[in-house]
C-alpha cells in the first residue's frame, strides 16, 4: 500500500529523527488539518468526515489520539499506532506531510515552483481525461478543450450545473479509468485509502497525477506507482495556516494566505 511503504521509507531512513519527534500543536478544522511537530515543521491535510451519527456508549474511545490526547504524543507512536478512524488517518497523512516538508526542502527531487502539474499536460486534444474528485477549475479547464471528459464522484451534487454531464459514479472506477490518457487523482484519496484500487487499474501509459494538500508528501512510492506528477503545497506562513485551517479553510484559501503551489516531477 502507498502509505505504508512511505512509512517504510520514512521510518528506514529517518529512525534517528522520527524517534525524537513529537505532535507540538493540531488543528482538525472541517475541512483541512493542520499539525506541527516538535522540529518546528508543519503539515496539513484534508479532513475526512465522520459520518459516523452517534456512538454506542460501549464503543466510546478516550485513549491515545483521541480530543485532548494528541498534542504532546510521539510521532513514531502516532504512525505505527493500528487505531483505525478517520481523523487518525487524517493526522497520519498530515504528520507525514510534516516529516516529507523538511525532507524536500533538502532534496534532489525535481520541483517546480508555482507550477500546477495540470498546466504541464498536453490537452491539444483527442484524449480522454478522467478526474478523481470534483476539482472545479481543472473541470472548467479540460472542459474547455477537445478532450473527453469523466469525473468519477460519490456525490453527483459536487458538480456544478452545466457540470454534471461528465459525471460518473465513482463504484464505476474499474470501467473508467483503464480507458482514460490522463487521470487526475485528489491527494484526500491518501487519507481515505482508496488510491491504491485507483492505481491497480490504470494503464501502463497513462500520465496520472496526484494532486491537493493531501499529497505533499516524500514521492518515492507515488513515482513507482505509474504517478508522473504530484501537485502539492509548499507552507509559507505557518502561523496563518492553523488560522485558516481553524476558520473552515479549504484549498483554495490555503493558497490565497498562507501556501504556494508546487508540482513535483517524476523524472
Amino acid at each position: 500500500m502507498i502509505l505504508d511503504d512511505t512509512l517504510k521509507i520514512l521510518k528506514n531512513r529517518y529512525s534517528k529523527q522520527l524517534e525524537n519527534l513529537i505532535i507540538k500543536n493540531v488543528v482538525v478544522g472541517i475541512h483541512l488539518t493542520a499539525v506541527k511537530l516538535s522540529d518546528n515543521s508543519f503539515g496539513v491535510a484534508s479532513t475526512v468526515d465522520d459520518t459516523e451519527v452517534f456512538c454506542l456508549k460501549k464503543d466510546r474511545d478516550y485513549g491515545d489520539f483521541t480530543p485532548s490526547k494528541i498534542k504532546g504524543k510521539k510521532v513514531i507512536d502516532l504512525l505505527e499506532s493500528s487505531k483505525q478512524s478517520n481523523i487518525i488517518n487524517t493526522l497520519k497523512i498530515a504528520v507525514i506531510n510534516a516529516i516529507s516538508s523538511k525532507i524536500l526542502s533538502n532534496s534532489n527531487y525535481k520541483i517546480l515552483q508555482n507550477t500546477d502539474p495540470v498546466d504541464l499536460l498536453n490537452l491539444d486534444g483527442g484524449k480522454t481525461v478522467t478526474i478523481v474528485g470534483a476539482f472545479q477549475s481543472y473541470i472548467n479547464k479540460i472542459a474547455a478543450t477537445n478532450n473527453k471528459l469523466h469525473v468519477l464522484e460519490l456525490n453527483e451534487n459536487a458538480l456544478v450545473e452545466g457540470q454534471k454531464q461528465y459525471y460518473v459514479p465513482a463504484i464505476e472506477f474499474k470501467r473508467i479509468i483503464p480507458k482514460s490518457n490522463i487521470v487526475i487523482i485528489t491527494g484526500l484519496t491518501l487519507v481515505n485509502n482508496t488510491i491504491d484500487g485507483l492505481l491497480e487499474v490504470i494503464s501502463p501509459e497513462t500520465e496520472v497525477i496526484v494532486t491537493g494538500p493531501s499529497s505533499s508528501l516524500i514521492p518515492d512510492i507515488l513515482f513507482e506507482n505509474k504517478i508522473k506528477y504530484i501537485g502539492a503545497v509548499q507552507l509559507t506562513d505557518c502561523d496563518k495556516l492553523f488560522e485558516v485551517v481553524s476558520e473552515g479553510g479549504k484549498g483554495y484559501h490555503l493558497f490565497k494566505y498562507c501556501a504556494q503551489k508546487i508540482c513535483i516531477v517524476n523524472e
